[in-house]
């Protein structure tokens, strides 16, 4: 399975197809580094609700043509030869995975800035969405997708 980018479904993709992707690009022999952006299920809620899961859904053709876009684009810099962004749907307890970001390149440093704004640009561009299941300070359960919940401060 060697591609860049795309919406997978949990337990379909993993942080060794990552590598294997990246190890399998052309020029792989340039690279220097690889950062890697692994993004897990919080267990608490920015209000200090306690999250007892996570249900990730997306507009899946247009999420795999975003996150396509994004892995293009930002492997045009220079030194940059391979980025991946990989993010899982489905439903998450707290710590499992959710998303995987990566950047091989030549150097350490390209790695890193590419990294931070290849996970920026995911998460504010790509039609991907988190429904929260939380627990309050009265043990009282609710969900909400968090996009809406937003909206709303």
């Amino acid at each position: 399975m060697t591609i860049n980018a795309g919406v997978h479904e949990k337990g379909t993709f993993d942080i060794q197809n990552l590598l294997d992707n990246a190890r399998k690009r052309e020029h792989f022999e340039k690279v220097g580094a690889i950062a890697i952006f692994i993004g897990v299920a919080r267990g608490e809620t920015t209000e200090g609700e306690k999250v007892e899961k996570l249900t990730m859904q997306a507009y899946e053709e247009r999420a795999d043509a975003v996150l396509s876009e994004i892995c293009c684009d930002l492997s045009k810099k220079s030194g940059v030869i391979d980025v991946q962004i990989h993010h899982l749907l489905g439903d998450f307890n707290v710590g499992d995975d959710l998303v995987y970001v990566s950047v091989a390149s030549s150097h350490r440093n390209e790695a890193f800035s590419v990294l931070k704004e290849a996970v920026e640009r995911y998460k504010r561009e790509a039609p991907v969405f988190k429904k929260e299941t939380v627990v309050n300070a009265k043990g009282e359960t609710s969900e909400y997708w968090v996009a809406e919940k937003e909206k709303k401060h």
